[in-house]
């Protein structure tokens, strides 16, 4: 076996932080929304496009628990642009020591996951 590469991510929330996550990830984030084909079971939360990877919306309704350390890593070219639409949003952010190759910082959606931005250094 050998993977090939990425096809999704999937980061859950709860029921009642659906419309604030869709928000935060189409709004704030600039995400775009994908069709759900027909047969996933399940027409909440919604598929999004992230460059060349989905980040699907799952609505976990029992037992929520945010994700505080696992996390979706975003590429973005400017970081500090993206600082700024965080805290215009409202949205705190943390630094992030930089890693080879990357600066980078934290940030949480409406429902508690951890995010994390790089930008190539």
């Amino acid at each position: 076996m050998k993977i090939a590469g990425i096809d999704h991510v999937q980061i859950a929330v709860p029921s009642e932080l659906e419309q604030a996550a869709l928000a935060f990830y189409e709004g704030t984030l600039g995400l775009k929304r994908l069709p759900k084909p027909e047969g996933t079971g399940d027409t909440r939360g919604a598929w999004l496009s992230a460059g060349n990877v989905q980040v699907h919306i799952g609505i976990q309704p029992l037992g929520f628990q945010p994700a505080t350390k696992a996390h979706v890593g975003f590429l973005v070219d400017d970081l500090s642009a993206t600082e700024a639409t965080l805290k215009a949003a409202g949205v705190a952010s943390r630094p992030g020591s930089d890693v080879p190759g990357f600066k980078r910082l934290f940030a949480d959606d409406p429902a508690g996951n951890r995010l994390e931005f790089l930008q190539n250094a």
